[in-house]
């Protein structure tokens, strides 16, 4: 691969997303995710719709807020303004979010890239280099402020990746 290939901080072995040429993995990026009867403007608007779950027995007040939460998520005109929403009523987010984020994600990740063939071939264009969310505000997400976090979406598409070219199970399911 040729210096010419590359973009912004990509090397020959690892892939920045958060911006650049493979902004498609970004969470942020313009691609509709279908999950269930709902189709989401971008992953990131289904990741924080996720959050907020109405479950049998919730008193009314409570279950009508949290439709309204997932309601104005859905229907947020841009994925930043989803994730706003969502910051604004982290109080009633899952009780169990923290276990339960991941997979969630990988769902996401995996309805992403079977519902467009772009972002399934720019997954795959990526070879075997390490994929990084170049975020410097997460380090659960990204690799954080001092580069140093956990990249878990850089993992999970790496994941996904494997599993699209046949080594491990099928993305999305």
């Amino acid at each position: 691969m040729s210096a010419m290939e590359l973009h912004g901080l990509d090397t020959e072995t690892e892939v920045f997303f958060y911006e650049q040429d493979f902004y498609v993995l970004s969470n942020f990026s313009a691609f509709t995710v279908r999950r269930g009867s709902v189709t989401f403007q971008t992953a990131e608007h289904a990741y924080q719709w996720a959050k907020f779950v109405v479950v049998p027995g919730v008193k009314n007040d409570i279950r009508d807020t949290l439709y309204s939460v997932r309601s104005e998520i859905e229907n947020a005109s841009s994925a930043h303004d989803a994730f706003k929403i969502a910051g604004l009523n982290a109080g009633l987010c899952r009780h169990d979010w923290a276990d339960a984020r991941v997979g969630i994600m990988h769902n996401i990740l995996g309805l992403k890239a079977n519902q467009h063939e772009y972002v399934r071939r720019k997954l795959l264009a990526t070879g075997d280099r390490t994929l990084i969310e170049n975020s410097w505000r997460d380090d659960f997400w990204g690799w954080g402020p001092n580069r140093d976090g956990q990249n878990m979406l850089g993992k999970l598409w790496m994941q996904l990746r494997a599993e699209l070219r046949g080594e491990g199970q099928e993305a999305g399911r």
